[in-house]
């Protein structure tokens, strides 16, 4: 009863907050790719390369030989393309899964890195074809070593808005 509170809490928290959620009745409205750009842009926010720094855009980090530096301006615009194409990215490094599966991938991916992601137990149970990974996929929240309550609600949003039984 605890998780099926905090799951309708998570998205109504998302679909309130967020203001590309207001010309859609829902966010499962949206195709499963669109669900998991807002998700990420909810949860990163735009990041002021300033404060920031080396991470800009939607917690994009910068890589060696990219055209960004301190002080860089991203536009809204620009910084959406960036995450799509990091997204994008991380989705492929896990083509060998299911489309859907490969997706929220991605967006553990997007938060923690693909390395982190291919060592887990989540990985390891959906690449076996175990579907029962609640506990295995919202364990990862956790910040210096302690539980962080607002990874965990974003774990359980991109659960609830992505995993397909």
């Amino acid at each position: 009863m605890k998780k099926l509170l905090i799951f309708l809490m998570a998205l109504v928290t998302l679909a309130v907050t967020t203001p590309a959620f207001a010309a859609k009745r829902s966010i499962m409205e949206l195709p499963p790719y669109e669900r998991a750009v807002l998700i990420i842009k909810h949860h990163e926010t735009l990041h002021d390369s300033r404060t920031c720094w080396p991470y800009i855009g939607y917690g994009h980090r910068k890589l060696p030989g990219e055209k960004y530096f301190r002080g860089y301006k991203m536009s809204e615009r620009e910084a959406d393309a960036l995450l799509r194409k990091d997204l994008n990215k991380f989705i492929a490094i896990f083509s060998d899964l299911k489309p859907s599966d490969a997706l929220l991938m991605g967006v553990l991916s997007y938060n923690i890195g693909p390395g982190a992601v291919k060592k887990s137990t989540v990985y390891r149970k959906l690449k076996s074809g175990n579907r029962n990974i609640f506990k295995s996929y919202t364990s990862h929240c956790r910040y210096k070593g302690k539980f962080h309550q607002g990874l965990y609600k974003r774990r359980c949003q991109e659960f609830v808005a992505l995993f397909t039984p």
